[in-house]
């Protein structure tokens, strides 16, 4: 899911884009209200996290604009003003939802996945034998028990299940999962791996090896 984060505090805009990094999220950054304008009308996005507060037009104007031009991506407005007909003029404007700062990362984390679950067509389960990635709640099922496992290893797994049984190499797993276009030469998809392959338990020939190309995922048998 692609999210364009509209914040011109440099230490916040950075623990935003790292946070919704660790979920699986591809995250772009615009630091003032022209070039948010600019990047959200010209690109497609699955959110927009808009602070009010901008150089050059505020969030307000933004998000006025953006509803002028057609683009109906949901959007999340950031903002320290508190005040009731504040929240109603930002609803007004064409906002989706509201959280006013200090806010928790969790709850923000859980409005971005309420609006993109609204704002996105139904994604259908992954089924790979016993395995169901759902993927429009970010959880995987396992014999219908759920596995508790990190962002990042979720999004392994689900990029694995997309296509069962074809071999995805290595360079593409940094691609995809990690957004890395040079492998570091380290043994960071060999880690999530045997960590999947834990969760999978006596599932865990369900994820092979391909040595010197990369991992595929199979039903079991």
């Amino acid at each position: 899911m692609r999210v364009l984060v509209v914040e011109d505090n440099k230490k916040f805009s950075k623990f935003l884009v790292r946070a919704l990094q660790e979920e699986g999220y591809e995250v772009e950054l615009a630091e003032d209200g022209d070039a948010a304008l600019g990047r959200a009308s010209a690109a497609p996005f699955d959110l927009v996290l808009l602070d009010w507060m901008l150089p050059g037009q505020d969030g307000l104007a933004v998000c006025r604009a953006l509803r002028a031009r057609g683009v109906t991506t949901p959007i999340l407005m950031l903002t320290a003003r508190a005040e009731v007909c504040e929240r109603i003029e930002g609803l007004d404007a064409g906002a989706d939802d509201y959280l006013s700062k200090p806010f928790d990362l969790g709850e923000l984390l859980a409005r971005c996945r309420a609006l993109s679950r609204r704002g996105a067509p139904a994604v259908a389960p992954l089924r790979v034998g016993p395995l169901v990635i759902d993927r429009a709640n970010r959880r995987a099922l396992l014999d219908d028990q759920r596995i508790e496992m990190t962002p990042r290893e979720f999004s392994l797994l689900a990029h694995l299940a997309r296509e069962p049984g074809r071999v995805a190499p290595r360079m593409e797993i940094l691609s995809k999962v990690w957004e890395m276009s040079v492998d570091p030469g380290s043994n960071l998809i060999e880690v999530h791996v045997k960590n999947l392959r834990e969760k999978l338990g006596e599932h865990a020939r369900m994820i092979e090896t391909v040595r010197g190309v990369g991992y595929r995922l199979v039903p079991p048998g």
